[in-house]
């Protein structure tokens, strides 16, 4: 038994590709005392494919709260924990948070070992603007939360990503098309890393027409994008400098106060501007 206490890890485990997984990422498994799976059986079966042995804990939405105390009790007996889900990252639309949350406030180091994921995967072969993007995760199964919810994410000025099983993707993109437009940019990402990887860069209007027309492109695992709604610009317009400066004068600012922001505002010159403002009060 050691003297200090374990740790635990969130490893990112392939999304497909086996190749992905890092030399870290099984290195981690590998020596941990304790593995934490969303499902034990096809974390078993990657385990067994990198040549592994490792005991195995299921860990998922319906029990991680009740798992909290076992996983406590191997770190502090001094074993490490890898936390894993079916694929990808951890507690990204994926169990998990409750543990990380619960033993780090309960004192214990929680160390991420990065690798794959669906959404970074996707954002950088879609296309699509990556400067700033929103992840929704899973939208509601149901078509009218799910227009309910797109209308209010309608508006955002930068990529959308969610995540969508195949048999939901034609209604998704229909109700996309009433509540954020079909001619919106938009992109899906199917089956990322695998044999059949694809990826349809078009209108939504288009790509709902591309999956209506060839039904085998709705089978698999999908992250679909939208791009950012257009920019339309909400400033009104300025009144003439002379109104400016006549409104900030009668608000108590001084002739040269009221020119400089007038000039700020406006791009004309202050020197002028305040000869202007000078003259409405008589200096």
């Amino acid at each position: 038994m050691s003297n200090q206490p374990g740790q635990l890890h969130v490893v990112a485990t392939p999304i497909g590709n086996l190749g992905d997984l890092s030399a870290r990422a099984r290195d981690v498994l590998a020596a941990a005392s304790l593995v934490a799976a969303e499902d034990t059986r096809h974390t078993g079966r990657l385990l067994n494919n990198l040549g592994v042995r490792r005991p195995l804990l299921s860990l998922h939405e319906h029990n991680e709260t009740a798992r909290i105390e076992r996983l406590r009790d191997v770190l502090e007996s001094g074993g490490d924990v890898a936390l894993v889900s079916d694929a990808g990252t951890p507690l990204i639309s994926d169990p998990g948070f409750r543990v990380v949350r619960g033993l780090r406030l309960a004192g214990f180091e929680v160390l991420a070992v990065p690798g794959p994921s669906s959404i970074t995967a996707a954002l950088s072969v879609a296309g699509l603007p990556t400067d700033r993007f929103f992840f929704e995760g899973f939208l509601p199964a149901r078509s009218g939360a799910r227009r309910r919810r797109l209308e209010a994410l309608a508006g955002l000025d930068h990529t959308l990503v969610v995540l969508e099983a195949g048999r939901r993707m034609q209604a998704t993109l229909q109700d996309l098309c009433a509540t954020v437009g079909a001619e919106r940019e938009g992109a899906i990402c199917r089956e990322l890393t695998k044999r059949h990887e694809s990826t349809y860069l078009d209108t939504l209007g288009g790509l709902a027409d591309a999956l209506a027309a060839d039904s085998n492109r709705l089978r698999g695992e999908f992250v679909l994008l939208v791009g950012p709604a257009p920019t339309t610009s909400s400033t009104p317009a300025l009144p003439p400098s002379a109104d400016l400066l006549a409104l900030l004068r009668a608000e108590g600012l001084g002739a040269r106060a009221a020119a400089r922001v007038t000039a700020r505002l406006t791009g004309e010159s202050a020197n002028a501007l305040y000869k202007e403002a000078a003259a409405l009060s008589g200096r």
